[in-house]
């Protein structure tokens, strides 16, 4: 018994401080998965051993998750412009940033280091620093 709660409180730990922490939908999928794996794996096998083992292959399987969605998302917006996207400037707030085309300040709290945005004004992406 005592076994069993080790290993449901490790794992949701686990995904806890893998989800607060991963801006990608790769690294996302892995916390989730290494969570799951690790909660399966110690009921499955009733020690810390097995919730490490569970947690490896469930961190492995879901950062390919997260992967095919992170590619499917790069789908929608078509290929990058030669050069990248362009970078968006801090515009002083938390969160805070102005198009590099318009100078338009968007809140951008939502939105992971990295991830795209569409300027309103232009409909050209630019990404958060």
């Amino acid at each position: 018994m005592t076994k069993t709660i080790f290993t449901v409180l490790t794992g949701l730990l686990v995904a806890g401080f893998g989800l607060s922490s991963c801006d990608t939908p790769t690294g996302q999928g892995a916390a989730a998965g290494a969570g799951a794996g690790a909660i399966i794996g110690g009921l499955a096998g009733g020690g810390p051993r097995s919730a490490a083992v569970g947690a490896a292959i469930g961190a492995a399987t879901g950062a390919l998750i997260g992967h095919a969605i992170q590619e499917d998302r790069a789908r929608e917006y078509g290929p990058p412009p030669p050069g990248g996207y362009p970078v968006a400037r801090p515009a002083g707030g938390p969160g805070m940033y102005r198009s590099p085309y318009t100078g338009r300040v968007y809140d951008l709290r939502g939105v992971p280091p990295g991830g795209l945005t569409r300027d309103v004004d232009t409909g050209q992406l630019f990404r958060r620093p």
